[in-house]
């Protein structure tokens, strides 16, 4: 079953959270630890992110520095594969307009109809840490809709270069991403509306928000996109705090705000476990609110968090 119909068929609200590939090199056991972690609250997906190619700098023999492109988390697409065969859940890897040309997206999602994977989510991607702004590669889209249209040509039995399959292939399904506190690119927050209007128009079935701290914010932006003919499913998505670091490094990488009730109790904590514990509090009552609310789904951002996640879940579901 699709997401969408994963959603659609339950009477409550579903469970699901993201992971990351490991980095090139690294085994793959940590990762199906983490997932089996979380398996008992019976998610009804598994997000894989995917990473784009990045320049490096590696050392020479001479001493000197060699910069060098390289991709650090390869794997998307096998990680899913393992995921898919080994617990029988359904699995959404990522496709970003960032570091991939179209040709390239094109082998995935011929990869992926191969492994029987037909669930994605369509992201432009971030800008390279080399650039200045976000530059796509040669060729390649600059926004999350010009990939949308490109999977939607492949769905109609197109390959990007317009030459037309023997047959029409698996239908791919797609959600996209949605920024209850307003996408950092946008001039303002009605034009990041207009651009997520556009994005289910063009045939995203649900959207994902970037994670948040305040609900009204997430309730704000739904009945915003409701009024505005927004009708597909918008899952939130929850990240609970772990560390002190993240007091500044969440809204400084994410431009996000953490709600002052929250900041404060943050800045009591003399450690990183009591930050630990206040964030699994903060994210229990965040997760009951929306629950109350009859939201779709709880989407749950896991990279260092997969402890908290489980006794928010173990609380909640």
């Amino acid at each position: 079953m699709s997401v969408i119909d994963l959603i659609n068929a339950e009477n409550k609200t579903a469970f699901s959270f993201e992971i990351l590939p490991p980095l090139k090199g690294a085994g793959i056991d940590k990762l199906m630890s983490d997932i089996e972690t979380l398996l008992p609250y019976n998610p009804k997906y598994i997000n894989i992110t995917t990473h784009r190619s990045e320049y490096v700098y590696m050392p020479e023999p001479n001493g000197m520095y060699c910069r060098k492109l390289t991709r650090r988390r390869p794997g998307t697409v096998a990680v899913a594969a393992a995921i898919k065969a080994k617990y029988g859940v359904t699995v959404v890897p990522h496709i970003l307009c960032s570091g991939y040309t179209p040709e390239e997206t094109e082998y995935t999602l011929i990869d992926l109809q191969f492994l029987g994977i037909s669930d994605l989510l369509v992201l432009r991607g971030d800008k390279a840490p080399h650039q200045k702004s976000f530059t796509p590669e040669d060729g390649g889209h600059a926004h999350a809709i010009d990939l949308q249209h490109q999977i939607n040509k492949y769905n109609q039995g197109f390959f990007f270069d317009g030459k037309e399959m023997d047959k029409l292939p698996p239908q791919f399904c797609y959600g996209v991403a949605c920024y209850p506190e307003k996408h950092e690119e946008s001039p303002n927050a009605e034009r990041d509306l207009y651009w997520l209007q556009q994005k289910v128009e063009a045939g995203a079935q649900y959207a994902v928000t970037q994670m948040f701290f305040d609900n009204e914010k997430y309730f704000d932006f739904v009945d915003k996109a409701r009024k505005a003919g927004i009708n597909v499913p918008i899952i939130p998505g929850i990240k609970p705090l772990k560390k002190m670091a993240q007091l500044n490094v969440l809204p400084r990488t994410f431009k996000i705000d953490l709600p002052e009730a929250l900041a404060s109790e943050v800045r009591k904590c003399k450690s990183d476990e009591e930050v630990a514990a206040l964030g699994c509090e903060w994210t229990i009552n965040q997760c009951k609110e929306l629950m109350a609310h009859g939201v779709p789904s709880i989407h749950f951002y896991s990279v260092g968090a997969v402890d908290s996640i489980a006794k928010i879940a173990k609380a909640i579901y």
